[in-house]
Formats: structure tokens, sequence, C-alpha cells
């Protein structure tokens, strides 16, 4: 009988259909923290961004992509928060959802394992240590540290870390492959003792159980470990605490098939729901333990794949995990079939309780009702109450249940069972129901113990109703009012809060439940008993956020009702805040009330500007009468109104002048204009001062143009002075100023005039000077000020003058602007003012304050100059230095020529420019003075070229040196050149004994690019007698200047001077081309090196070259010409000069050349003169190379035996590259450099000592060399030899393996690869390369290759070979060998006639991971092998679908070919095999079998195949027909069908099975019409309970059957009467009982013996005090309280 399933398994998602990479799906790369994320870390090819894959569970499978580079990606449990790790130690916390980062932070080691371990915490390894990092604590920058790895996870790859509920234990878990197997180690570790224990384990986890009459939770630690002898599951106790029962330890075995003999367990889970353990291993099985007994509840594989990720589910009902196809599996217990499957075996029958009682399972309930009952009858009545608290879904939880406890009698001393069962259910983590709470709370309050009530309610235990509520309620209104919240009653909330005075939560509670009272009739009684809270109350209904509540004028009129005024002012306020237009009339009457009643809160209201729909007009005249003027103005727009209040506002006391002038900026222009008009009109006096403030305020509105007409109209010039006081300073207007100079003139504010004068920019100044003038001020200073400023000091003078206000000339140049006076003193000469006047003028003037060059220029114009001559000499007697004096006295002593030369030549102190300006046309000499003194360069060759001054002009020139005047006199363009040049050269040069001034003579000359004057310069200093004869320098630049102009006359300098510098000179030469001197040079200085260098590397004469060195004879000249000839290719020569010098340090050029002339016999000559005194490696080299050139092996022989630094393997190289091999083979060998020897003896076809040489060097490239040639001449012998030396080199075989194909030697390859397989280094790539080389060549060897070594293969490459040769039963042998069962099926399918063999074909099939293939391979049997269909079927039965089996059959018709599978499922009572199998008994007409099928098995159409049968000839169907409407309750069409086929005892039977007297009856009669007495007894008998006496007496009666029915009256009567009996005397019992039963009610409580028996312990006597409150967990004694849970 296959059993169903106890767990549900299911494919969430397949990664690689939602884009996900194969290549991505892995440990390192895909986590899976918990059921809603998956992260993946994904990067497509070489050339892609990395990105991170998120695919959130909850959404759809949703996929986020984003590009991301990080080493690991972790998703949070819930949230959109990503955690990213970098170059294993540098931290990132991201919020997606925020787009914020959270926190950074880097690490001092490598993270080699992270997760998260809370909804706040991630929990970090490293090599060394653990740490924890809570991302949302703000003081946690970084990890923290919580304890240091145990030194047993070395070495071990971390793959978890787990943390318990509480977070005091910690386990990390480690793998690592020692010994050929994969070892698992633990650290556990506890925080509060601060140590760790190293244990032995594969995968961890932390659960809690609660143990049978424990008041709290277990905490339980358990793992798995496999070792080398045995695997075990061990949970253990962790922090235990005293008032639990010890927990055992648990040690029990895990099985693993004897196929997974390398499986062991990587993950763990616990299902707190159901109390199991879920464990998964490497090879995909699942296994389920109980977590308290560590029995074994179910094992079944369910992925064929590695699952490398786990987590649980956030209802910690089961298990996620990814494999490493990308499959994302969820397994979690099948609720409807695990109780079923658990009482199968009867040893799990408690395991079975437990679990249905812990999580509520279906399939236990008729095992708690019988033991219930039995416990009831057998008086356990705790034991009783105790499975009645634990049953399933608390099924048993009822009134009836509540009503038998209340019956029972109280044993003396103990508890009442109710109370006892009620302690149990408060004990448990699931609340009370409604009935339990209602039977519950009525002793507790008749007891006044209302305090348990509210500690059960907070601590959830109470189910809140409507009702208990209610209870409560007269006791306390606040613990009734919790209970109304949490049932959700709102009328009764609301009226609870009111009651209680807490109107501000009704209206939050409203909108959250939904709920609407009357509120107009709350808030009148709220209003009535306080009327601020009502207030307060009635603004939060008007301001809700979804909508006023009520009606804002209904609400006003219940204030107004009960007349306060205050509060409907406080409520309007509040509710009209928003101001909108449908409030108008609202506003209106708000204001109008307070305005009639409290004006003072309405002038409030205004100016706080809440409202402004009201009618203003209105509102406004109200103002009026009230004398809010303010407001009222504010309200008015009739401009007639608005004028009528301004004119007598100024009047009113205390009126706000400022809001006033503020008012007016309300106004438009003209009305502003009209209403100032109107107030100076009406009151002049009383409004001037606010009209001068509204014109000073709004003047740039309102136009000073209009402001000074509206003054000037009411002629009050103060009011004009005052307005433009205030606004002239900001103001621009020209009349602006000048209004208020004149406005100012008439009020006698001179001060004013004088500053507006001063200061102003503005006024037009010849409008002011005009009124000024006019106006005959008694001071006129601010005419002085005006014209000042602008310039106007001739008019001011003019004026003054004529007044005959000299002193006021006087105030002006002394006081006002002393920096005028020479424009002062021109006025006066224009006017022909006594020039005494004027010099005592300037007398009373501080010179230094006098622009003297103003002054001079003012009287020179006047040609008055010689005025000034006492003012200047005192003013330098005064000391005053300023050169403008000695400019002006300069000119006055030249125009007096009062000995103007020594003044120009002593004075330091006067403009040269400007004086020599003024002497040019009066005395060029004075002029020259000037220039020459101030070193006025250009004018002072202007005025000697103009002049014909070349002599001053040269001398000029050489002392002052300056490089840009010598440039600019030397410039073609300068006329005056030539002449220059000759009085430098004639004159100025010979006069000079200074070198540095020549020298730039000199250096002008050849800037100037002068060759021939600077020769003639140059031969006039240097060859003629001078001081500069033997100047290095000029004999240098003299030869340099003739090298460059006149080559003709170097070799007469050379001659005729000896004190140049040779090299310099030399050098000069050859950069000209005149080599020849250059050599003249060399030769006379005595360089002989150089002087060659000159014939060799420019004149390039070798043979010269060579004559000048037999000639000196020297190394030096020898070494030259050697190099020289060697550039000329002249070799021979070359090493002959070189072997003269006996100068080897050219050798590298000289071997180099030599060699690629072929000149060997030569360079020995020249390597042996080298060697003499030089030991390099190069030399030794090219002489060996030289003698195997030559092939003078002996002598190379003896020279590699000698002393040598050759490089011979570089010698050898080369000599190889030039076929050489004899001399490379003599290289070689002598530096046993086998690997090349071997290479080169392959070459002479040496291939024997090839192979001993390609031994002797044991390297892969020499072997493969050797190798490629010992098989290109079929020296397979030696081939082999190097093969076997390569096959071992994984990366070798796939070139030896191509090399052996292509050339067609695959018997060789084949024998060289079995050759190489018992080698010590053997690789799995040999086996492989083997086994496709037999599927290609010799496929019949392959079958048995495999089987032998298919564990050393790799089975995917051999398996595309089996492909590709077509070899099936080798496919199919890889595939189930590489536990791809799905393959292996379908390759037997596909290719049924070479692989298929039954045995074979199940052990597969019963493997695979895909369902679909089961049912591929049923079509596969009933095509090809239907005989063994039923075989097959019965090793599936626990695997596929019956259902679709049996649709698959019944649709291809070949349901009888499984007529046995059929039967042997029957047993699972599904509707489909039984409507099958009925179908197949009809057509049989098996009718016995067909009769145990409907009785047994209930999950048909019963009326569907009733029908059927009841049509049937045969009359045993006929019966099979009434059996089945009796078993569906149609007894009539039973009956009838009985009746037929005259079968009675069998519509008897069921007559008595319906249990209704009227089919009975009916019957009856029918047995008593047709005279069947038989029948009339058996109905007599077996209907007794269902016939009514009366009914028997009439039939018998009518129809004498009554010797038939005496046996029935006799029985009859004789149980009535043994009834009657009983009753009487318990009626008599029950008459006594409620007589003792009253006289106890008025002593007696409820329900128990003592008025305190809830808080009473068991035994508590009548006078011992209660124990103290809350002294146990809910006020009762501790109960058991069932199976742990």
């Amino acid at each position: 009988m296959g059993a169903p399933l106890p767990i549900k398994f299911q494919e969430l998602l397949a990664l690689g259909n939602v884009g996900v990479d194969s290549s991505a799906i892995g440990f390192n790369s895909c986590t899976l923290e918990s059921d809603s994320f998956i992260c993946i870390r994904e990067k497509k090819s070489e050339a892609a961004q990395p990105e991170v894959v998120i695919v959130d569970l909850k959404n759809g499978n949703n996929v986020t992509r984003r590009t991301i580079k990080a080493d690991s990606a972790i998703m949070h449990w819930t949230k959109q928060i990503i955690a990213l790790r970098a170059q294993s130690r540098t931290l990132q916390i991201f919020d997606l959802e925020q787009k914020q980062k959270l926190k950074s932070a880097t690490m001092n080691e490598d993270v080699v394992f992270w997760k998260w371990i809370s909804e706040s915490t991630l929990g970090l390894v490293t090599d060394t240590t653990v740490y924890h990092w809570n991302i949302f604590d703000s003081t946690q920058a970084a990890p923290v540290e919580v304890f240091k790895r145990n030194a047993n996870l070395n070495g071990c790859q971390i793959i978890n870390y787990r943390i318990n509920s509480d977070g005091k234990w910690m386990a990390v878990v480690g793998i690592s492959q020692q010994q050929g197997r994969v070892v698992g180690s633990l650290q556990l570790y506890s925080k509060d003792r601060g140590i760790s224990q190293a244990i032995e384990g594969h995968a961890a986890t932390f659960g809690t159980v609660r143990l049978e009459g424990a008041p709290a939770d277990t905490k339980v630690f358990t793992f798995a470990v496999r070792t080398a002898t045995g695997a075990k599951l061990h949970i253990v106790e962790i922090d235990h605490a005293e008032t639990n029962p010890v927990f055992q330890k648990k040690a029990v075995d895990v099985y693993f098939p004897p196929e997974a003999t390398n499986d062991f367990p990587v993950a763990m889970q616990v299902s707190q729901k159901y109390g199991l353990i879920y464990m998964v291993t490497k090879y995909g099985f699942i296994h389920l333990y109980d977590l308290e007994t560590g029995a074994t509840i179910f094992m079944n594989r369910i992925s064929s794949e590695t699952i490398f990720a786990t987590t649980s589910d956030s209802d910690s009902t089961g298990l996620l995990g990814i494999n490493r196809k990308g499959q994302v599996l969820f397994v979690s217990v099948d609720e409807s079939n695990m109780i079923n499957y658990l009482l199968q075996n009867p040893a799990n029958t408690e395991i079975a309780i437990k679990m249905a009682s812990r999580a509520g399972l279906p399939g236990a309930d008729q095992l708690y009702a019988r033991q219930f009952e039995q416990l009831m009858q057998q008086g356990d009545y705790s034991g009783a109450a105790k499975v009645a608290a634990n049953s399933p879904r608390g099924f048993l939880r009822t009134t009836d249940t509540i009503n038998r406890f209340k019956n029972l009698p109280a044993e003396p001393g103990k508890m009442s069972f109710i109370l006892q069962y009620f302690g149990m259910l408060l004990d448990k983590t699931t609340p009370l129901n409604e009935t339990e709470t209602l039977e519950l709370a009525v002793p507790v309050l008749s007891q006044g113990r209302k305090h348990l009530l509210e500690k059960w309610l907070k601590e959830g235990k109470l189910d809140c109703s409507e009702k208990l509520g209610d209870q409560i309620r007269i006791h306390d209104i606040n613990l009734a009012l919790a209970v109304y919240l949490k049932a959700n009653v709102p009328h009764k909330v609301v009226a609870s809060f009111a009651e209680t005075g807490q109107f501000e939560k009704i209206l939050p509670y409203v909108n959250q439940t939904g709920y609407q009272p009357d509120w107009i009739s709350l808030l009148q009684h709220i209003v009535r008993v306080n009327p601020e809270k009502g207030a307060e109350f009635a603004s939060s209904l008007a301001n809700n956020e979804g909508g006023a509540l009520v009606d804002i004028a209904r609400v006003v009129d219940v204030f107004q009702s009960q007349g306060m005024v205050q509060q409907a002012t406080a409520f309007l306020l509040d509710a009209l805040k928003d101001n909108r237009p449908e409030h108008a009339d609202l506003q209106t009457r708000l204001l109008e009330m307070n305005l009639m009643n409290a004006p003072q809160v309405a002038d409030a209201i205004l100016g706080n500007q809440m409202f402004t729909q009201f009618d203003k007009a209105r509102i406004a005249t109200l103002c009026e009468q009230a004398g809010l003027f303010q407001r009222a103005l504010e309200l008015y727009e009739d401009p007639a109104a608005i004028k009528r209040v301004l004119c007598g506002i100024a009047g009113t006391p205390n009126f706000n002048q400022e809001w006033l002038i503020t008012y007016f900026g309300q106004l438009s222009v003209e009305q502003s204009l009209e209403s100032l008009d109107a107030m100076m009109k009406a009151n002049i006096r009383q409004n001037l001062q606010i009209v001068v403030q509204v014109a000073t305020k709004y003047s740039d509105l309102l136009g000073p143009v209009h402001l000074i007409d509206l003054f000037e109209k009411y002629k009050t010039f103060e009011g004009l002075f005052y307005y433009l006081g205030s606004v002239v300073n900001m103001s621009q207007e020209p009349d602006v100023h000048f209004k208020y100079i004149e406005a100012a003139t008439k009020m006698g504010q001179y001060n004013e005039v004088q500053r507006i004068c001063r200061d102003s920019q503005y006024y037009n100044p010849e409008k002011v000077k005009n009124f000024l003038k006019e106006a005959r001020l008694p001071e006129q200073l601010p005419l002085i000020v005006v014209c000042d400023r602008f310039d106007m000091v001739h008019d001011l003078i003019l004026y003054l003058y004529q007044q005959q206000q000299f002193e006021s000339i006087e105030k002006y140049v002394q006081g006002i602007n002393p920096g005028r006076t020479p424009q002062v003193v021109g006025g006066l000469l224009d006017v022909d003012c006594d020039e005494a006047q004027i010099k005592s003028l300037l007398a009373s003037v501080n010179p230094a304050s006098i622009p003297i060059d103003a002054l001079v220029q003012e009287v020179e114009t006047r040609n008055r100059l010689k005025l000034l001559l006492p003012f200047l000499e005192a003013t330098l007697a005064a000391g005053n230095q300023q050169q403008a004096v000695y400019n002006a006295l300069a000119k006055i002593y030249i125009d007096s020529n009062n000995n103007p030369e020594k003044f120009l030549k002593e004075n330091d102190q006067y403009d040269t420019l400007s004086v020599g300006k003024y002497c040019e046309k009066r005395d060029p000499n004075l002029a020259f003075i000037a220039y020459q003194k101030g070193q006025n360069d250009l004018e002072l060759i202007n005025i000697t070229n103009e002049n014909s001054m070349y002599r001053a002009q040269a001398r000029y020139l050489l002392e002052r040196s300056d490089r840009e005047l010598w440039g600019f006199v030397l410039s073609e363009n300068n006329i005056h050149r030539r002449s220059v040049i000759d009085q430098v050269v004639a004159t100025a040069v010979p006069e000079c004994g200074d070198p540095a001034k020549v020298s730039e003579a000199v250096a002008s000359f050849l800037a100037a690019d002068l060759p021939g004057e600077l020769i003639e310069l140059l031969e006039k200093i240097v060859l003629e007698p001078s001081p500069f004869n033997d100047n290095a320098s000029l004999q240098n630049l003299l030869i340099l200047t003739a090298a460059r102009a006149d080559k003709g006359k170097v070799a007469d300098y050379i001659q005729r001077l000896d004190a140049y510098d040779p090299d310099e000179c030399a050098q000069l030469c050859i950069n000209v081309g005149l080599h020849e001197e250059a050599f003249d040079i060399f030769k006379k200085a005595g360089n002989q090196t150089a002087a060659v260098a000159v014939l060799v590397e420019h004149v390039v004469s070798i043979d010269r070259a060579s004559s000048f060195a037999d000639e000196v004879d020297t190394p030096e000249v020898w070494s030259k010409v050697a190099k020289a000839q060697l550039d000329g290719l002249r070799v021979t020569d070359a090493i002959e000069s070189y072997i003269k010098a006996g100068d080897p340090r050219n050798y590298e050029e000289v071997i180099e050349v030599a060699t690629h002339a072929g000149k060997d016999e030569d360079l020995v000559k020249f390597l042996r003169m080298a060697r003499k005194t030089l030991r390099e490696p190069p030399i030794d080299t090219a002489l060996a190379f030289c003698f195997a050139r030559l092939e003078q092996l002996g002598e190379l022989e003896d020279f590699l035996r000698g002393t040598n630094v050759a490089n011979i393997e570089e010698s050898g190289d080369k000599a190889a590259n030039e076929g050489l091999y004899q001399a490379a083979k003599i290289f070689y060998t002598s530096i046993s450099n086998w690997a090349k020897l071997a290479t080169t003896l392959v070459h002479l076809d040496d291939h024997q000592a090839a192979v001993e040489s390609a031994r002797k060097a044991n390297n892969i490239r020499v072997w493969r060399e050797v190798h490629g040639a010992c098989v290109s001449k079929k020296e397979f012998r030696l081939a082999k030899i190097c093969g076997l030396n390569l096959i071992v080199d994984a990366e070798q075989l796939q070139a030896l393996v191509k090399q052996y194909e292509h050339e067609g030697y695959f018997d060789e390859l084949i024998e060289l690869l079995e050759s190489g397989l018992g080698l010590e280094r053997a690789h799995m790539g040999m086996f492989t390369e083997l086994g496709i080389a037999l599927s290609r060549y010799h496929p019949e060897r392959l079958m048995e290759h495999i089987k032998l070594f298919w564990s050393r293969m790799n089975l995917p490459k051999l398996i595309r070979a089996c492909e590709e040769a077509n070899l099936w039963p080798e496919l199919v042998f890889c595939y189930y060998h590489y536990d791809e069962f799905d393959n292996a099926a379908l390759a037997v399918m596909e290719r049924a006639e070479n692989s298929w063999e039954h045995q074979q074909f199940k052990d597969i099939v019963v493997k695979v991971a895909n369902l679909e293939i089961y049912y591929r391979g049923i079509n596969f049997y009933l095509e090809q092998h239907p005989s063994l269909l039923t075989d097959l079927l019965q090793v599936l039965t626990p695997r596929i679908d019956v259902n679709r089996v049996v649709k698959m059959f019944q649709k291809s018709d070949n349901l009888p070919l499984i007529k046995p599978f059929l039967l042997n499922v029957q047993q699972q009572n599904k509707r489909t095999v039984n409507d099958a199998i009925n179908d197949l008994l009809i057509e049989e007409e098996d009718y016995k079998t067909l009769r145990d099928s409907v009785e047994n098995y209930d999950n048909y159409d019963a009326t569907a195949l009733a029908g059927r049968l009841e049509k049937h000839d045969l009359v045993f169907f006929r019966q099979i027909a009434a059996s089945i409407y009796r078993k569906t309750k149609r007894w009539e069409k039973s009956i009838a069908l009985s009746k037929q086929d005259k079968l009675y005892k069998d519509a008897i039977e069921t007559a008595a099975i319906s249990g209704k007297s009227e089919v009975v009856e009916e019957l009856l009669r029918y047995f008593v019409d047709i005279g069947s007495k038989e029948c009339y007894v058996g109905m007599l008998y077996a209907c007794y309970d269902l016939i009514r006496p009366d009914l028997i007496l009439e039939l018998s009666w009518r129809n004498g059957l009554h010797d038939f029915t005496m046996p029935y009256m006799i029985n009859m009567l004789a149980q009535q009467t043994k009834e009657i009996s009983l009753l009487k005397a318990d009626n008599e019992a029950r008459k006594l009982k409620e007589k003792e039963q009253e006289k106890d009610d008025t002593e007696t409580p409820i329900l128990g013996g003592n008025r305190l028996m809830i808080t009473a312990g068991p035994g508590a006597g009548a006078g011992r005090a209660s124990p103290a409150a809350f002294g146990q967990t809910n006020g009762f004694a501790p109960q058991p309280t069932g199976f742990g849970y």
C-alpha cells in the first residue's frame, strides 16, 4: 500500500528561466538569506559589466538587475537593503528603496563568510574573528568583535554561521578535505560564558521545544555529522532553566543509501511550528526528524543536483533551497497527510498526537475524542482537561466541555476541575475562545479579581467580545473600554470614550474603524458636560481630514443655544481657518457676533486677517459704528466713505499712525492724491504731519511733481521742506533737488542749502547758480561750492570781483579749494587785477596745496611767467621740493640766460624731458645736457641727429652701453648710421679704456649683423696697438667674423694671432666648412687626435688619415683610423690598424661587421689579440663560433676544453639555427644541455640518442619535440617512450591525441594510452581520451573500459563522444553513473533496441528528477513491453500521479493491462482509480470483487454507479446497486430495488439502518400486504426501536398476526417496566440532592469550595491566607499542559 507522502515538494522558480547565467549559480555567487530574495552576482562575458541580479520571490519573481562590482552580495531578509563586499574587506550597506548608503566600513582582514543573523544585524566571519554589525545603530560605525575563531576551523571553508533566538549562542560551520573525505568542523560559542567548544559536525542549527509540564521553552542545539564510521544527529540542551525538566541528549543514526558513499549533511533548519528538523545532504536528500525525540520521520531524494543554499520560510514551516541547476525548491509539511502518515507506524503515535496539538493538524481528532471520553469515563478529569486543552485546532474546547467540567464535583482540598481546565488553557500560547473567556470572567469579576483579567488581557490570553466588555463595564469602565477596542465594538468604544472624558480619542478611532455616530447628539452631550472640551471636539469634527463630519452652522447653533459666544468663537476660528468661499455667511456671523458683544475680539480677528469671504460692507459699517476706524478703512471700498473716515481718523485718540501710512499703499494713485488733498483741505494743521509722512513713503508711487504741486497749492513751504528733505537724498530728479534748495532758502536753512549744493549730484548747476546769485544770500558759500564743483570758477571770480567780495575770493583759495588757485589767478589776470594783489593772494596760500604745473601753465599762457619768480624762490626756500618748482625755475633761467648750463648740470630735481623739450628750439646744447642727464635716449639721439652732433652721440652710446639703444642706432633704417659708426671707430672706441663698454659695442655690432664694420672695428682694436691686443675673446671673435664674412682672411689671422682658443676656433671653422684651416689649427696646436678626426670625419680621406697615422704613429691615431676603416667596410685594413693600435675596445662592432662580411679568419686574428687584454664573453663566444663556421671542430673542442668565458649555449643555439648541427652538438655536449642536445640529435637523425638526451632533460617541450620527430619517422617504439612522458601532463594530452589522429595512427594512440593507465601519474584525462578513442576506432572495447574506469573519467566529455558515435548502451551507462538519470532514461527509450534492459531501466527511472519521464516511461512500456507494465508501475507507485496514469490508459483503452496496478493502489481511495476498477469489474462481471470495492472504497460517483448497476442483467449487480443506495441514504430507492428482486433481508437491513420510522412503517405494511409473516417477524426484531407499539397492535389485530406479534409485545412491556422503575429511583435521588444544594448555596461559591479558589493552590485550607497576587503565570497553580507545546 503506497502511503501518502508527509511533505509537499514544489519548484518555485528556475533561475535559468529568468535570465540568470548558469555559471553564476553557485555557493560563491548566489545567496539565499530568506524566502523573500535571491541575490546573484553575474558576469556573462569578459567584456560585459558585472551585475547583481535580485529576484523578489514574493513579488511574482520580479527580477532587478543592477550594475554593481562586488565580491559578494546578500539581501536583507525582508527589506530592499543590500550588503556588498568588495576586495574581501570593504563592506557597504545600501537601501535600494531610499537610494542611499546606510553604512560602510573597511575590515583589517578578509571576510570569508557573512550572512544576516537578524532583521538589523550582519554576522561576519574572518580568518581569525567573528563580528556582528548592527546597520541601524548609528553609534556602531564598524563591525564589533564577538569572539575569536577556534583552531579547529583552520584550513576550513566556512559554509554557515548560526545564532539562536536570544543571541546568546553562536555556531560557525566549516568543512575541509581530509583523507579522501569531507570533514565537518563546528565552533559552538556561549556569549554569557565567553567560551567555545570544538565539535565535529557538517551542519548545525538552534531551536526551542516545550517539554510536557514545563512552564517555559527549552533551548536546544542540534547538529549532524558523518564520520568515517557512521552518521549521527545530535540534539542537546543549552542554557537549562531550573524550572524546566532536564532535556535528555539525543543521538540518532542518520541513514545514507549505499550508493551515497560520499554524501554528508550540508544544511539544517528547524520548523518551530511543527517541531521538526529539516536536514539536507549534498546529494539532494531531505531528512525529517522530530525535534523533541530525534525520531526519523521521513527521508527521500528531492534533487539530483547539490543544494548549496538553504533557508527557512518566514512562517517557520518548511525549507527553501537552490541547487546547481538553478531550481528554487520548497519543502514543507503536507498538513493533510502528515498525521495519517505518522499513525501508520504505531511507534510514532505519540509524535503524531503532539504534532497535531502543536500545529493544529487534522488526522488525530478521533484519537483525541476517544481519549477524552475514556478519561472522563475513568474519572481522570485532570487528564481529560489536559486532552481537551491540547486538542488540535481546539475542537474539544466547546461549551459542552465546559459544562461537563462545571458539573463535576470538586475534590476536597483541591482546585475544581473547571479551574484546572482554565489554568491549562491559560498556560497555552493560544488565547481562550469567546465561550471560555465569558465563563472564566464571571467568577473572577464576582470575586473582585479584575486585575487578573487585566493581566490576561495584556498577555493576549482572552478572546475580547462585546459580551465580555458588558460584563466588565459594571466593574471597570476603562478595562471594558480596552475590551471593546480589541473586540471592535465601535458604538460601545465611542460611548466609553465619552463617558471617561477621552474626547480627543474619539475621532482618531472613528476614522480608523469607519464607524459614524450621531455627532450632533454626541456634541450636545459633551458641551453640557465640558464646554471647553466641547469646543475642541467640535473643531476636530470640523477639521477632519476626510471632510467635516458635522454641519458647522448646526454646531454654532448648539453653542449659541447655550449662550457660549466664546466657545462658538473658538470653534468657528478653527473650523473656518481654511477661509473657503462657502463659509462666507459663517464668517459674517462670527464677526457680527463679536462686534456686538466683544468688539476687541472682532478687532483681533480682523487684525489676524484670517477671513476674506465675509460681507465686507456690512462688517465695515459695524466697525465704524463700534469705533474701529482702522478696520472700517480696511474693509471699505467706497471712495467717499474712505475719505470720510480719513479726514477724521487723525483726531481720534491712540490711532495707529504707522498703519494709516501703510494703508495708503492699498489705495490707487488717484485715490491717494484725492485723499491727501481732502485731508489738507479739511484740517491742514491736524493732518499736515500725516500728509508729509504719506508723501514721503509713497513719493515714487505718487510722483514728486504731484506732491510738490499739492504742497505749493496750499503754500506750505514747511510741508514742502520736510517732504523734500526726506526724499531728496534718494531722489535723482533735478526739480526735487532744486525745489528743496529753494524751500530750504525760504525756511532760512542755509546749512541745508550748502549741504545739498556740496553733496547732490542731480541738480542743474546753472539754474542753481543763477538762483543763488538772485537770492543774494548773506553768505556766498553755497554759490562758491556750486561754481567750484562744476568748474564755473571764472564766472564765480568775475561775479565776486564785480561785487567787490575779495574776501570771499581769499576764503575760497585759502579754505575751500586751494587747488583752484591757478584758475583764480588766471581769472584775476583776465580782469586785469593788480599784480600786487595777485602776489599777495599767492603769498597767503600754502604752496604745498597749489598745483605748480597748472599755475605755471596759466601764467605762461598769458606771458607773465616772471610774475611767479618771487613766489617760486620763496617756495623753494621754504623747503618745497616739487619738481614743478624746479621746472619753472629752469625755464625762467633759460629765458633770462641766467647761467642755465650750471643749473641744468648740477640740479637733479627738474624734469629733464620737459626742460629738454623747452630747450630744443632755444639751444640744442642745453637740450643735450638735459637729455643726457635724464638718459632720455630717443630724444637725445633725435636732437643729435637733427643737429649733426655725431661725435657727442658716439661718446654717449659708448658711455651708455645699452644693447637696445645700440640696436636702435645701428638699425638699417637709421640714415645717420654710417656717420655714427665712423665716429665710434675713429673717436669713441680709441678714447675708451673700459673693456666692458668696448665688448658691449662689439656685441652690438655683432647683433646688428654688420660683419664688415665689425672686422673694421676689431682690426682697429686687435691688430693695431691698443690695450686689447692680447684679448682672447676678441681674437676668437675676429676669426669667427672673418670665417663668416671674409673666409680669405682666416688663414692669415691663424698665422698672425696666437691668443685665440684653438678648439673653439677649429670647431667654428669646421662649422663653416673651413676643414683645412681647422686641420691647420689642430696641427699647429699639436692635437694629432683631433687633426686626424678632421681628416676622417670632415675631409673624408682615409688614405690621408692613414698617411698621417704613419707619420705620427700613435695608438690613438691608429684607433681613429681603424674605426674609419671599419665604418668604410675595409675590414681587413681596420683589423690590421686595430692590431697596430693594440686596441680591442671596439670588439663588439668588429665582431658584428666581420661576421657579416664573412671575414672569419681575420676576425680570429683580432679576437686572439683581444683575448690578451680582455676576458669578455662576447669575445670568447665569437671566437668559438668562428671555429664552428670555419669547421675547425678540433680547435673548437680544444677551445671549449680550455678556460673561456664564452656563452656556449648561445653559440650552440646560433649554430643550430644556421644548420651547423655538428658544431651545435659539440657546444651542447660541453655544457650537458640535454634538452637542446636532443633537438640537435633529432636534426642529425640520431633518434635513439635523442630519446636518451630527452630522458636526461626530462622536459615537456623536449619530449614533445622528440616525440613529434619519432612519430614523423614512424619510430613508434621511441615515440611511445616519449609519449608516456607526455600524456601524464594533462595540458599536453590533447595535442598528442590530435597529432596521432591527424597522422592516422589510431591503434598506436590506443596502445600508448593503454600503456599509460598503469602509470603513477595517470589522470582523468588519460582514461577519458582512451575512452573517446575507443568509441571512435574500437567501439566494441568501450563498454569494458568504462565499466572498469568510469569513476576516473570525465563523464560529460565521454557522454558527448558516445552520442557522436551512437553507442547507446555505453551512453546509458555513463548517464547513470554521472547521476544524469533523466538523460539515461530518455536515452534508453529513444534507442530501446540497443540499450533497453528491464531491470536496469527500473533502477534508472526511480531516480529521475523530472516527473514527466515517469509517464514517458509508462508510454514506452505500453508500446514496447506491455507485459512488464505492472512490474514497472509497482516501483513507480510512490512517485507517480495515479490519477494521471489512469487517464492515460483510459485514453488509450488499455486499462485491463494495469488492473493489478489499479488494485494495488486502490487503497489510496482515489476516485479515478475506483471508477476505473469498477468499470473493469462490471465489464468482467466480477460482482464479488466489485462488492468489496464499493464497500471498502467510497470515493466514487455513487449515484452514477448505482444507476448503471440497477439496470444490469445479473441480480448480484442490482443487489450491489441497492447497497450503494443504502450507503448514500437513498432508503426508498434501495428498498424498492430489493423488493423488486425479492431480496427482503436486504430491504429489512436498509430500513433498520435508515433510522426513519416512516420508512420502516411503509416496509412493514408492505410485508403485511404480501402476507410474508417471516419478513413481518424479522422487521419486528430488526427495527424494534423504530416501530410504534400502537401500529403493531393495529396491524396484528387487523391481519390476525397475534401469534407472530406476541414476542415483540412481551419484550416491550418488560423494558417499559424496567425504565419506569429507574426513573422513579432517579427522581427521588434528584429531589434529595436539590434539597442539599439549596442548603449549601449561600455558603458555597459557584465554582469551588473556597471563595478565593482562583488564587488558592491545591490543598489550601479555609483559614489559610491566599498566596500573593500573580504568584503564578496566570493566577492558577501550575498544571500539566499536554504534550510540550
